[in-house]
């Protein structure tokens, strides 16, 4: 029951980026180990329905259930008590991640108005987010049902140690990225 882009990772990624770089055996390349998709959501602190909207939202955009982020402490500026719900999460992982991959890559970020391609920056350990401004860039959101214009992080986990294995790894997953890596 294996998705088209796992298919695709382990007969032409894998033989690529070992060829690439050289590395002895098939273990060392670089794999995609989870996508975790968050939004924080401020404005939650005074109403309480766009926790749930945020919820359902991303259930609808990743098909896994959504959980509530909670807050580590108290923050009276900010009207913040300790483990209030001041946003939402998901983890993907294996098919479930491979298929939300595919539809970013060809269907939502197509959608975003004036799309040149995404940053180049990764993290130093071969991780890399993406932060997207719209939720409606997703065809699995209504337009006329939401309340507010969310935005969202989508991080990429991979096991590459270095930028430049994790960017040759996301570049191969067909990630628009803008320029070359340096």
């Amino acid at each position: 029951m294996s998705t088209t882009l796992g298919n695709d990772y382990k007969e032409r990624i894998v033989p690529e980026l070992q060829k690439e770089f050289n590395y002895s055996t098939v273990m060392q390349v670089p794999r995609l180990e989870k996508i975790v998709i968050n939004q924080g959501l401020g404005a939650a602190t005074q109403d309480k329905k766009l926790i749930e909207t945020a919820l359902n939202e991303l259930t609808a955009i990743t098909g896994q259930k959504a959980v509530p982020t909670l807050s580590k402490k108290d923050i009276s500026n900010f009207k913040l008590r300790k483990k209030m719900p001041i946003g939402a999460m998901v983890t993907l992982r294996k098919d479930k991640m491979y298929e939300f991959l595919e539809r970013l890559v060809k269907v939502a970020l197509p959608r975003i108005r004036d799309f040149k391609g995404i940053n180049s920056k990764l993290d130093g350990r071969g991780n890399y987010t993406l932060g997207i401004q719209e939720q409606i860039i997703f065809p699995e959101i209504n337009i006329d049902s939401v309340p507010k214009l969310q935005g969202m992080n989508i991080t990429f986990v991979t096991s590459a140690p270095t930028d430049e294995e994790g960017f040759a790894l996301l570049k191969k997953f067909g990630l628009p990225f803008k320029h070359e890596n340096k």
